[in-house]
């Protein structure tokens, strides 16, 4: 609209572009103000049209009849012509915006034109050059790394001569890969998983949950640290020792990947389903199902004895004037009050009978 060239501190992208239209065809955009620079260079009108007529026909100023060879940086694009080899090199356009950037409050809208043949280590230098002179944000396009972009300096993908020019010296890209793409290869994590060893240590603990009995095996690393979990339940071939199997494999798994410990004993513990009970164990008198068990003894082997008995890590340092909040939850209570039959918390009267304050069982009679 306003018939400009260029915007800005933006260089033109080419002396003469193609633009795609949406309804199909290509319209070809020739810069306006290359006479006037000609003539301000010290050009005759002859010259002058001279050139320009050759810039229309080719479509680079490369090779202008009359043309003084000290002047063909004045006329370099973003882009390479299609039948020259001259173009910005990419740091000039970073040095650009820093030495504007200083002005401008905030960030600049402006695009860094890399050739078609940048590398992966082109790009990553344009980050970091741009960092250290203090940008506040760069936006990268390298040539043709589309399949279609509006504006570009040939009719065609792959018309534009080989690069010996200014930007000489700029390896080959990976065939069917962007650099940009190459980089969010490089940069995207992958997780990875952690084998043991063929022949490694383990752990193998025999327990019993109200009267269920079962087993657990804890492969470890060469540190000592759990990386694989074994789940032997019942009789082989049963539902229970199936999803065991099952679960044992997915936590294992997971243990592998790098998922901690202490987040499944704190996912686990304390879950509650049959069969429950006593197990005779000190360390986890009471199981509230086999999962709660699993965990609790893990946490209690690999993470430390608290985990064994509560929730880990959760309870409150008390100060020498504070109450023990545990009285108060179970107050008033009588030193002949039985054990809860569920859970094995000390219970309290209720009336003629006993309520656990804990899991609200009752021994009967209320």
């Amino acid at each position: 609209m306003m018939d400009c060239d260029t915007t800005g501190i933006e260089p033109e992208l080419a002396l003469v572009k193609y633009k795609k239209l949406v309804g199909g065809g290509v319209i070809k955009i020739v810069n306006q103000t290359v006479p006037s620079a000609l003539i301000k260079l010290g050009y005759t009108e002859k010259q002058v049209n001279a050139i320009v007529d050759h810039v229309d026909a080719t479509g680079t100023i490369e090779g202008a009849p009359e043309l003084k060879p000290e002047h063909l940086p004045v006329f370099d694009c973003s882009f390479r012509p299609q039948n020259g080899k001259r173009s910005i090199y990419y740091m000039g356009h970073v040095k650009m915006m820093a030495a504007t950037q200083p002005f401008i409050s905030g960030a600049i809208s402006k695009t860094i034109n890399m050739p078609e043949e940048s590398t992966v280590e082109d790009v990553m230098n344009a980050y970091i050059q741009s960092w250290k002179l203090g940008l506040k944000a760069v936006a990268i396009y390298r040539d043709n790394s589309k399949r279609v972009q509006p504006l570009s300096s040939g009719t065609a993908k792959g018309a534009k001569a080989a690069n010996t020019g200014v930007n000489a010296g700029a390896g080959q890209a990976a065939a069917g890969h962007t650099v940009v793409e190459k980089v969010v290869e490089r940069i995207v994590y992958q997780p990875v998983r952690r084998k043991l060893q063929p022949e490694r240590n383990s752990l193998t603990h025999k327990f019993g949950i109200g009267g269920h009995e079962g087993y657990l095996t804890v492969g470890l690393y060469e540190d000592g640290t759990p990386g694989e979990l074994f789940v032997t339940m019942a009789k082989e071939g049963s539902t229970i020792s199936g999803l065991m199997d099952s679960f044992a494999t997915a936590v294992s798994y997971a243990l592998q990947y790098g998922v901690p410990l202490k987040f499944f004993v704190d996912k686990f513990s304390h879950v509650r389903f049959e069969p429950s009970g006593w197990t005779g164990n000190p360390q986890v008198p009471y199981a509230k199902s086999i999962m709660d068990y699993i965990f609790r003894w893990l946490g209690a082997k690999f993470l430390g004895p608290e985990y064994a008995v509560g929730e880990a890590g959760d309870a409150p340092k008390l100060r020498a004037t504070e109450a023990e909040p545990q009285q108060e939850l179970f107050a008033p209570s009588v030193s002949d009050a039985p054990s809860c039959s569920e859970c094995g918390g000390i219970m309290t009267r209720n009336g003629s009978c006993y309520k656990c304050g804990n899991c609200g069982s009752t021994s009967g009679c209320s």
